[in-house]
C-alpha cells in the first residue's frame, strides 16, 4: 500500500471514529422522554389567578406545551399564534398550555393586555429545568413541545413557533 492510500485510509478511520463518538455522546445526552413525561404528568403548577393546573388532567389528548416568558420578545410574538391554534384545533382534541418561566406578577400583567384562551401555568425558573428534561438542552426560549394522544413527544421546536409549524404537527402534513 502506498503512502497516499495509507493517509486516505487513516483519514477515513478517523472520520468513522469521530462519527461513532458523536453518536455515542448524543445518545448519552438525549433526554429520556418517558422519564420526563412521567414527571410532567405528575406536576401541579399554580396558575396566574390562583388556581392550579394538574397536568395529569391533560393526558390522553394531543398537547402543545409552550415554554415562554414575558421578557422574551419571540415568546410574546408567538402568543397570538398559539391562541389561534388553540381556537382552531381544540375542536379536534388539541390542547395548548403555556408554561411561564416567569413570576406571577409580570404574567398577570401581560395576560391583562394579551388575552389567550388556553391555560397558563407558572413554573418560574424551574420551568427551564422542565424544558431541558423535555429536550431543550440549551434552556432557550421560546420552546414548544407537541405530545400525541398516546403520550409520546412528536415534535420539539426551539425558537418562535409559526402557525404553519403547529398545524403541520397537528395534521401530520
Amino acid at each position: 500500500m502506498n503512502r497516499r492510500n495509507l493517509v486516505i485510509a487513516a483519514a477515513g478511520a478517523a472520520a468513522g471514529a469521530t462519527g461513532l463518538g458523536w453518536a455515542w455522546w448524543q445518545e448519552r445526552h438525549r433526554p429520556r422522554d418517558d422519564e420526563a413525561l412521567a414527571q410532567l404528568w405528575s406536576l401541579r403548577l399554580p396558575q396566574p389567578h390562583g388556581t392550579e393546573l394538574a397536568f395529569a388532567s391533560l393526558r390522553g389528548k394531543p398537547l402543545v406545551l409552550n415554554f415562554w416568558a414575558t421578557w422574551c420578545p419571540p415568546c410574546i410574538r408567538e402568543m397570538p399564534v398559539l391562541d389561534r391554534f388553540h381556537r382552531e384545533f381544540s375542536g379536534r382534541g388539541w390542547q395548548v398550555v403555556g408554561i411561564a418561566v416567569d413570576n406571577a406578577g409580570p404574567v398577570v400583567e401581560f395576560l391583562q393586555k394579551v388575552k389567550v384562551g388556553f391555560p397558563i401555568a407558572l413554573a418560574g425558573i424551574d420551568g427551564i429545568e422542565l424544558g431541558k428534561r423535555l429536550g431543550n438542552t440549551g434552556g432557550g426560549l421560546p420552546f414548544t413541545v407537541a405530545i400525541d394522544a398516546g403520550g409520546r413527544i412528536t415534535q420539539r421546536k426551539l425558537g418562535e413557533a409559526q402557525y404553519e409549524d403547529l398545524t403541520r404537527w397537528a395534521t401530520g402534513a
